[in-house]
């Protein structure tokens, strides 16, 4: 009866509002309240080349939240992000200083995103392994693979083409957030708006009876882990074009900031429910909350702190909203 209610009051909503859930209003409560702590404890906070600061940092974690989303919505999670996002930067990375084309160098980055992705969803889907188990794996093998392929080393000396792509600006936002965005609002309309979306939500809900229903569990799992793995390896070269160089320990602890961005945003880890809009406010509340603590002189160990308070919070929130359902 409380879902046909809820169902209800959305359907009852302005066309513009009902892709907000009760659960994303409450994140974007909590953004605006942490945006105004902030604004009120330090001076420029909201000066727009900060905001702008605060955008461009959260546009790596939100696209890595967008896939971990997928894969967390499907019941499964991947903890090798970090380390495929490494793996697929230091071979565009090299391709790009040997003088492979821009495009040829990304599309092979990209791919190598997919192929552990898609590892990592075989292993998980056809060989029946735990998810937990398979990614914490694969994070030590492509972390390796990536430091055995540069013997350590960085990359360095990246073209200029390359950073333009990725470093530059239109009207004055960063071509990071404008693809971040491009690839949210993709991920939005996925999940509600196709079948796949549909099949995401009955495996990740229940596995059993999606099979019953004919959901193909098993092509439906390894798209997510390909997805995620694809959205690493973009993540990867966004920050490439930032810093101009790629490193095999590049994307160390990104499998926590992900999987926070899309706790808080309302995914829960049992599988079965998620929100695209509400992950994106997730990684926008980290990337504010890291910055404010930093103009506050905050040292990064305590910010780590509380980003796993977060994540506690967040698990208790999802713990308590399912009770009472």
């Amino acid at each position: 009866m409380s879902d046909i209610t809820e169902n209800t009051n959305i359907a009852s909503r302005p066309a513009f509002l009902r892709t907000f859930s009760a659960r994303d209003a409450g994140t974007l409560i909590g953004l605006v309240v942490i945006l105004a702590v902030f604004g009120a404890l330090v001076p420029g906070f909201f000066a727009e080349r900060n905001l702008i600061n605060i955008l461009q940092q959260s546009s790596i974690n939100a696209c890595l939240a967008l896939g971990m989303t997928l894969v967390i919505i499907s019941g499964g999670i991947d903890l090798s992000v970090g380390p495929t996002a490494a793996l697929s930067a230091v071979v565009s990375a090299t391709m790009l200083v040997a003088g492979v084309p821009i495009p040829l160098a990304i599309a092979a980055g990209l791919a190598i995103g997919l192929a552990c992705g898609f590892l990592n969803g075989a292993l998980v889907a056809h060989v029946g392994l735990q998810p937990f188990i398979v990614t914490l794996g694969t994070l030590s093998t492509y972390r390796a693979l990536a430091l055995i392929y540069t013997g350590g080393n960085p990359v360095l000396g990246l073209p200029a083409g390359f950073r333009g792509l990725f470093n530059g600006s239109l009207l004055g936002i960063p071509f990071a957030v404008i693809i971040v965005a491009a690839v949210a609002l993709v991920a939005w309309v996925v999940l509600k708006k196709t079948p796949f979306g549909e099949y995401l939500l009955a495996v990740g809900g229940n596995e059993e009876a999606a099979y019953i229903a004919g959901v193909p569990i098993a092509r439906t799992k390894i798209a997510a882990y390909m997805i995620s793995g694809l959205l690493a390896a973009l993540a990867a070269q966004i920050l490439m074009g930032r810093l101009g160089a790629a490193e095999p320990i590049l994307g160390n602890l990104w499998e926590l900031d992900a999987i926070a961005a899309a706790a808080i945003g309302g995914a829960s880890l049992m599988g079965g429910k998620g929100s695209i809009i509400g992950t994106v406010l997730g990684a926008i509340i980290l990337g504010a909350m890291r910055n404010g603590l930093t103009l506050m002189n905050v040292q990064s160990f305590y910010q780590l702190l509380a980003t796993g308070l977060i994540i506690l919070a967040a698990m208790m929130i999802d713990r308590v909203t399912r009770g009472r359902g």
